[in-house]
């Protein structure tokens, strides 16, 4: 068996799916619902929909599609960041061109795949999401922050007193390779707790909700450069 789908933990993950298609609604539950810990509490089929029911139930994840009804999956995603920033936005899209990545990840979204990976990765991805890790693929974060939306270097809400650790300044740059929490614990020779508390710190330090919003930002304020990410 999949240790993935074996993996129990001691919350369960509650999950809203938003997109206008039920056939694909179906299909993300039937592939979501075989984890034991993973429960559907919700379905929307448009973008207004979608922010009222996470606003009311505040799930721990959302996935989202871009084209919908009355609200884009991009503006809902800005609302419900604005009013409920603990919860996680996933999406899950046909398009893979930087534009759509840019504008989603502006609007506050965690993670960003195609719906071409469907079935296990989306698992792995809602796990990565709650353990509060970065779901883009490598090239798709090298594609994004060698665009303009790095250079532009627009100003952050940044405190210049509370700049990194060097420790902190480690762990970003692993995190900005791609590397799991785990992967990071082995690397630096620490409980992956330790990386959780560290990572937490970096995203209050950065007023960032996640690690991709971490690394950007990191990125255009000059903490990290580029060449961290080879």
């Amino acid at each position: 068996m999949d240790t993935e789908l074996s993996a129990s933990k001691s919350e369960e993950v509650r999950i809203v799916l938003a997109d206008d298609h039920p056939l694909i609604r179906e299909a993300l539950r039937h592939v979501l619902e075989r984890v034991p810990d993973y429960r559907i509490v919700a379905e929307a089929s448009d973008g207004e929909e979608a922010v009222r029911i996470v606003e009311d139930i505040l799930p721990d994840v959302v996935i989202m599609d871009i084209n919908m009804p009355k609200i884009n999956g991009i503006e809902a995603t800005k609302r419900i960041k604005t009013k409920c920033p603990g919860v996680a936005v996933l999406i899950l899209t046909v398009f893979d061109d930087s534009e759509h990545i840019k504008g989603v990840l502006e609007a506050g979204a965690a993670g960003y795949l195609v719906k071409t990976v469907f079935g296990e990765n989306v698992i792995h991805a809602v796990r990565g999401l709650v353990a509060g890790e970065a779901v883009l693929s490598p090239a798709a974060l090298q594609r994004i922050t060698e665009s303009d939306m790095v250079q532009e270097k627009k100003p952050v809400n940044i405190d210049i007193g509370r700049i990194l650790s060097g420790r902190e300044l480690d762990i970003l740059r692993l995190a900005a390779r791609g590397m799991s929490n785990k992967e990071i614990a082995v690397q630096l020779g620490v409980s992956v707790r330790t990386v959780k508390g560290y990572l937490e710190s970096i995203f209050s330090k950065l007023n960032a909700a996640s690690r991709t919003e971490a690394v950007i930002t990191a990125l255009r304020n000059n903490i990290i450069t580029l060449d961290d990410l080879k």
